[in-house]
């Protein structure tokens, strides 16, 4: 069994690594490192492709749920699903009941809003927490997706009250 690697942390770690690297200031040792993170994305890319085509869409479809076979498919644009299906699958995969307003594909923002909740006062936001956990499940399933905007909460519908006039009982037959 392998170790659990997370997604958007070793993106992260690339980053941060490729910052260092910059901040040294030797533009040669940089250009080096990033052709390198280049050419082992076209390899890894190149042998995942190959998996692909050899197993078929079909035999792939149990894999997507995994989120680190969804990111890797997702990168390396071999995920079979459109955008709007991964982005669907990843507000699943969030804890926090979030319902997609629009996605715009030219500027990567995707515009959420809480689902209406069955009660409460509305005090609270269902998306107060939910930032970091709907980021990590989209940059895992839908790496498309460069920022996030909350819209507001629609505010809840009243409850209906039923008005109705009694029913009307016959008069005692005398």
């Amino acid at each position: 069994m392998s170790a659990a690697v997370d997604a958007r942390q070793t993106g992260q770690r690339v980053e941060e690594v490729l910052d260092r690297l910059a901040a040294t200031g030797d533009r040669e040792v940089c250009a080096a490192a990033e052709e390198l993170v280049r050419v082992l994305m076209d390899f890894y890319g190149a042998g995942l492709a190959r998996v692909v085509d050899g197993v078929g869409e079909a035999a792939l479809a149990p894999l997507l749920d995994d989120e680190l076979v969804a990111s890797l498919l997702a990168l390396h644009h071999l995920n079979p699903e459109d955008v709007h299906t991964r982005i669907a699958r990843a507000l699943e995969a969030a804890a926090d009941p979030l319902e997609p307003l629009g996605f715009d594909e030219a500027t990567g923002v995707l515009t959420l809003r809480p689902r209406a909740a069955g009660g409460g006062c509305g005090c609270g936001s269902a998306a107060d927490g939910a930032g970091r956990s709907v980021e990590d499940a989209l940059a895992c399933f839908a790496p498309e997706v460069t920022r996030v905007e909350l819209a507001p909460a629609e505010p809840p519908q009243p409850a209906l009250l039923q008005i109705s006039t009694r029913p009307v009982t016959p008069a005692p037959v005398r």
